[in-house]
């Protein structure tokens, strides 16, 4: 399906994709087509005058069982296998609405629903191309507006800033595989979401890069040496994957996959967090966190938890 989005992006034709988390999957429609497949998503809407963040009811993994994997992952670090991996989990959730009612009620920069299947409602972009200049935004860093300075306390964590620098150093490295002119326009930017029962500030980066001029033609083997996400993966991205699978023990799935769509000149793309999922008629909420080695358990598992909401 990579070259079916080649095929209908260099033909100029109006299309949406997404993919699974590792990017070995990839489901691509003319946008005409998604009505028949009962397909939704929605790029930068409106924010509506009235809108209700809320935490749905929630059954997270225990502290225990969380700190065990949180070990597992700093021994990797230790070993050298990984300095950066993105821990999740998934959270059985329960909650009155169906998966369209809460696409629709939700509001979030990227959002989308598939079927009865799932449902996300994204703050973080993936790619964007323009002309030819191709953009990223990784967003890797949160915390509790709460907190006294909340703003400053972030941007001087040296935690904080060496995990942010390393999602950087790994996305200038993963763009430079298919674009030139590499620069980091902006870095460490603060951006702040509603939960419901908190506010969240976000970091984030702007980096960009120029495309040969026939990028169109080739825009599914681009995605394809894209993926998976470094933002929600880690690095070194091949071992860190492969950790990611043996600790976390569940299938992600679509979960932290990309998806985004082609509007006859551009391309927007957005990563699949802040997920819900209908597992056997059950409803369950993927997050998660980045770990380094200097990161804290308790604050990692809060993280996660915070993470859980209805925009």
């Amino acid at each position: 399906m990579f070259d079916r989005l080649s095929e209908l992006v260099s033909s100029g034709v109006p299309c949406f994709f997404y993919t699974n988390f590792k990017g070995e999957i990839l489901h691509c429609y003319a946008l005409d087509e998604l009505k028949n497949h009962d397909i939704e998503f929605s790029f930068n809407e409106v924010k509506p005058s009235q809108n209700s963040p809320h935490k749905p009811l929630n059954f997270p993994l225990s502290k225990e069982l969380y700190e065990n994997k949180f070990k597992a992952v700093q021994e990797h670090i230790r070993a050298g296998n990984t300095y950066l991996l993105n821990l999740t989990q998934p959270t059985p959730i329960e909650t009155t609405y169906s998966l369209r009612e809460i696409y629709t009620m939700a509001y979030a920069p990227y959002k989308l629903r598939i079927k009865n299947k799932f449902v996300c409602f994204s703050p973080e972009p993936f790619i964007t191309i323009e002309d030819n200049t191709i953009n990223t935004y990784p967003m890797k860093g949160t915390i509790d507006a709460s907190v006294p300075n909340a703003i400053e306390t972030i941007l001087e964590d040296s935690k904080e800033l060496a995990e942010h620098t390393m999602i950087v150093d790994l996305l200038r490295n993963d763009l430079g595989i298919v674009a030139t002119d590499i620069q980091v326009e902006e870095f460490r930017t603060i951006s702040t979401i509603n939960t419901g029962k908190k506010q969240l500030h976000q970091v984030s980066s702007h980096i960009s890069g120029k495309l040969p001029l026939n990028w169109r033609e080739e825009i599914g083997k681009l995605l394809k040496s894209l993926l998976p996400a470094g933002s929600i993966s880690g690095t070194p991205k091949k071992s860190t994957v492969e950790i990611i699978e043996e600790i976390e023990e569940y299938k992600r799935n679509y979960f932290t996959g990309v998806f985004g769509h082609y509007d006859g000149e551009n391309l927007y793309s957005a990563v699949a967090i802040r997920f819900i999922e209908n597992i056997n008629g059950k409803l369950v909420y993927k997050s998660g966190g980045g770990i380094t080695a200097e990161s804290d358990c308790f604050k990692e598992y809060q993280e996660m938890l915070d993470k859980i909401y209805i925009p």
